[in-house]
């Protein structure tokens, strides 16, 4: 009868409407994150690490010995250029083309991520070995606050849900930038030169009006080999090569940055990052409870991520109000921007993949930042749920 099928129908709708589109991307890391730290915390946590970091038998890029480093310097190096793609995009034709719209974000991005790494240094202030981390804390997980934000629906004021894409892309060029500048190993300039000349080449393909994708996914895989083997890290060739994708119609009305963004979006959202969250989320649990949370480490990440990100946010948008220099998103409340500062401080993928540039040689170092960055995410996260769906609703 109809009246027994409605709820099953309901329910059934309800999952499609979380799975679909970016929404389902969040949604779908949070599972895996969940997977993996009830696996690394169970009898599987010997064969969860020995999948990851034991050595391959063969490998085609000799540097590249594990899964976790094909996993993290190269099938994100691929996360990196749709994260490329997007920043052009946006910064050329987008919610970042004009000085009036990159105002509030760019101003809210830099002061997230200039107060997390503040309280992180305050916090380890004794132990300046723990200094090279001060970056941990300052990025933002756009997938998952995305994934966050769909479970509120129609609660949230569809501006406050573009000002929260706006920033995390502001806040992705950010980190593409500290990565390059602070977490460069020492430089094999032979190599760097190569990376220079493919780089070049690229730029001339775009200036020459080629318009076919198969010559930028060569020259990026080009790129991605040779900085990899550069000392700057390899993900940062994912961006550059990005940068170089014409934006511009082509004769036929075709725009192939758009082109390859709506092809790889998808793989990077449902395969490349979910698998990245399994592989690096696996943080096993110290038995002393709280005390390893303590520690100066997870401590200054959970409280860069949960308090830095939201004073940093939330005061940049109050100020920039008050002082006139940039409107408020529209029909939002303050309490629904606090809500959203919170969100910005799920760090997760960028905090994770930072961490391992942080402290490459110390897997002790690694796992106390790990835990730090879910205790924070995971206090970001639910705080900010419940204040987006405890405040009042207010018309568009």
């Amino acid at each position: 009868m109809p009246f027994n099928r409605h709820p099953i129908s309901r329910i059934a709708s309800r999952i499609n409407q979380l799975f679909h589109g970016e929404s389902g991307a969040g949604i779908l890391l949070i599972l895996v994150a969940v997977a993996a730290m009830a696996i690394a915390n169970s009898n599987l946590a010997d064969a969860y690490h020995h999948l990851f970091h034991g050595t391959l038998w063969w490998s085609p890029v000799a540097k590249l010995d594990t899964l976790h480093l094909w996993i993290n310097d190269a099938l994100m190096a691929l996360f990196f250029f749709v994260v490329g793609l997007e920043i052009k995009r946006e910064v050329l034709e987008g919610e970042l083309a004009t000085p009036a719209q990159r105002r509030l974000p760019v101003l809210a991005a830099a002061a997230g991520m200039i107060f997390p790494a503040a309280i992180f240094l305050l916090v380890t202030r004794d132990q300046p070995s723990l200094h090279q981390g001060w970056a941990i804390p300052a990025a933002t997980d756009i997938a998952f606050a995305v994934g966050v934000l769909s479970l509120l629906g129609s609660r949230v004021p569809p501006s406050l849900r573009l000002f929260l894409l706006t920033v995390a892309i502001v806040d992705d060029l950010g980190a593409v930038t500290i990565i390059a500048l602070f977490y460069t190993a020492n430089l094999a300039l032979g190599w760097l030169a190569a990376s220079m000349a493919v780089l070049a080449v690229l730029v001339a393909l775009n200036r020459r009006g080629v318009t076919s994708g198969w010559p930028y996914a060569i020259g990026a895989l080009v790129l991605w080999f040779t900085v990899l083997h550069s000392g700057v890290h390899a993900t940062v060739a994912g961006v550059l090569a990005a940068m170089c994708v014409p934006i511009k119609l082509d004769a036929n009305g075709n725009c192939l940055l758009l082109r390859m963004e709506h092809a790889l979006a998808p793989v990077s959202a449902y395969f490349v990052v979910p698998l990245f969250g399994f592989a690096n989320a696996g943080v096993h649990l110290p038995s002393g409870g709280g005390a390893g949370l303590a520690a100066a480490l997870p401590l200054g990440v959970g409280l860069g991520l949960f308090l830095g990100k939201q004073i940093g946010i939330f005061g940049a948008i109050v100020g920039a109000e008050r002082s006139g220099f940039a409107a408020r998103p529209a029909g939002a409340s303050l309490l629904q921007l606090w809500g959203i500062s919170l969100l910005c401080g799920i760090g997760f993928t960028m905090s994770l993949f930072i961490t391992q540039l942080a402290f490459p040689a110390s897997p002790e170092l690694i796992e106390e930042a790990k835990l730090g960055v879910i205790m924070g995410s995971t206090a970001a996260a639910l705080l900010g749920f419940a204040v987006l769906r405890l405040a009042p609703r207010r018309p568009a």
